[in-house]
């Protein structure tokens, strides 16, 4: 597991370097033809490692319900964020990569529904779970750079 949150941390910073000249603007900008936007992938991001790794572990998420509701499975940027709200999303980005870390190594995961993603990836323990989130983090890295182009 060490490797994978190695993986987590430096990803993490890696897709906030990559963004960190935006404006707010670009960040809230929705392209033609796109869904969504970056900030949005980046909250993203925060709330699935929570109900992944968290909820469903039995956990409570270490994120408001209000932003799980904004920025889950299946949701779209309906308001743009402020500066500062995208500051806090940028900090719990790092800071729960940290505590999740942290809390494993304290053995609070053992009690794990299983389940299976949209991609047909079943996620039977916390150790399935913290590497499916490296692949998904992988995908929202692409439609972050993707989206870097065009905003």
């Amino acid at each position: 597991m060490e490797y994978v949150f190695d993986s987590l941390g430096k990803g993490r910073v890696f897709m906030l370097t990559l963004i960190e000249e935006l404006s707010i603007e670009q960040l809230n900008k929705i392209p033609v033809g796109a869904k969504n936007n970056i900030a949005w992938n980046i909250g993203h991001l925060v709330v699935t490692q929570q109900l992944i790794c968290y909820k469903l572990s039995g956990l409570p998420c270490l994120v408001s319900e209000e932003m799980i509701d904004l920025y889950r499975k299946g949701t779209s940027p309906n308001i743009d964020v402020t500066k500062e709200e995208f500051d806090k999303i940028k900090e719990l980005f790092i800071s729960l990569a940290l505590k999740f870390e942290e809390d494993y190594k304290k053995r609070g995961f053992e009690n794990f529904a299983e389940y299976t993603t949209s991609v047909n990836v079943t996620l039977v323990d916390i150790k399935s779970a913290a590497t499916f989130n490296l692949f998904h983090e992988g995908i929202h890295l692409g439609v972050i750079l993707g989206l870097r182009k065009l905003v």
